[in-house]
């Protein structure tokens, strides 16, 4: 069984029994979090992007786990220049093989910038993780776009992570018709309420997404989903 641990706003902890993924460790000053730096044990990091409520402690816990950091070439670039050992930089549309499983970058429509000077942090970009057995899609920060419906139609997703907060990311109407176009089995909704201007009812997405017989999990900071 893939067990999925919700940390607080865009990060999730996956594991599978051998194998601990996180995405975007953002923990410390997150006002959701549950758990601290010291708490999290992590094989790999995927960082969707450089912005700071996403790449959040990366550095820190890549160090203190052996990590590996998986993410965009400039990202893992960054990440090496701070004393990361282990990265893997790839690009939007390629995909490796990883002892977890794999994975594949997609498009995602947002910004990445690093730190308070902005510095170039890459392309944006969402996950297709493949762990024992499952698909599951991390879209990252992102607004809706076209290409969602290819990307259910290439992969059948297990479960489905997308933001609804809305202001920087899709809101719950534009994230209830990426589920019509991505067509998962499931769906976890993420990237809200952590700050004022994303805060929203889960459960009026929930509802939304209902009606397309999709099952949608609100899981609470600190809460896991055993997803078989």
């Amino acid at each position: 069984m893939l067990n999925l641990t919700f940390l607080g706003h865009a990060c999730f902890l996956l594991d599978d029994g051998k194998h601990k993924v996180i995405i975007d460790p953002f923990i410390s000053g997150n006002p959701m979090a549950k758990v601290t730096v010291d708490d999290v044990k992590a094989d790999f990091i995927l960082l969707t992007h450089g912005h700071g409520d996403h790449f959040g402690d990366t550095i820190e816990l890549a160090k203190k786990n052996n990590a590996t950091v998986i993410s965009n070439f400039e990202l893992a670039t960054f990440c090496t220049s701070k004393g990361v050992k282990n990265t893997a930089g790839l690009h939007i549309g390629g995909g490796a093989d990883f002892p977890f499983g794999s994975l594949k970058l997609t498009i995602a429509h947002h910004g990445s910038t690093l730190g308070g000077d902005l510095a170039y942090g890459g392309n944006p970009v969402g996950f297709i993780i493949r762990m024992d057995g499952k698909v599951i899609y991390h879209a990252g920060d992102t607004g809706l776009f076209m290409d969602m419906k290819l990307i259910g139609e290439m992969d059948k997703i297990d479960m489905a992570l997308l933001p609804v907060g809305g202001y920087f990311t899709m809101d719950i109407n534009d994230a209830a018709k990426a589920v019509e176009f991505l067509k998962p089995r499931k769906v976890i909704p993420m990237h809200y309420d952590t700050f004022d201007p994303i805060k929203t009812d889960p459960v009026k997405f929930c509802e939304k997404v209902k009606q397309q017989g999709v099952e949608c999990i609100i899981l609470e900071p600190g809460h896991s989903y055993g997803l078989e």
